[in-house]
This record gives structure tokens, C-alpha cells and sequence, in this order.
């Protein structure tokens, strides 16, 4: 529990600091026998700051929960 508590906790700082990321996605418009045309396209994929946070707060929860079950 304490491993997954840290794992939560560089995960959830991470998002709340990195909000997202782009992605490059390649589409066809157009295939007509020999002749090809693409278009590529930016995706952004991001999540919410809250998320970040609620992971941080969990990860924590994790690490008191783990620390009062070996005292």
C-alpha cells in the first residue's frame, strides 16, 4: 500500500503540473486508386487539474492508512 501510495501521489503532481499532451494523427482524405492525399491532424488529450489532485489526496490517504496499520 505504501508503494501504491507513492506511485499515486508522482502521478497525480505530475498532472496537476503537465496538463496534457498533443498527438499527431494522419488521415486519409483521399484514395482514389494511385493517388493518395493526408491530412494530419493535432489531437490534444488532456485530463482536469481536479483529477491530479484527487489522485495526490489518495496517495496520501494511502500512506496514513498504511503508517497507522504498522504502528
Amino acid at each position: 500500500m505504501k508503494i501504491l501510495g507513492g506511485i499515486l501521489i508522482v502521478l497525480g503532481v505530475s498532472m496537476i503540473l503537465i496538463r496534457g499532451f498533443n498527438v499527431s494523427v494522419k488521415k486519409k482524405v483521399i484514395d482514389v486508386g494511385p493517388l493518395e492525399v493526408s491530412k494530419t491532424e493535432n489531437k490534444w488529450i488532456g485530463w482536469p487539474v481536479y483529477a491530479g489532485g484527487l489522485l495526490t489526496v489518495v496517495g496520501i490517504v494511502f500512506l496514513i492508512v498504511d503508517r497507522k496499520k504498522m504502528a
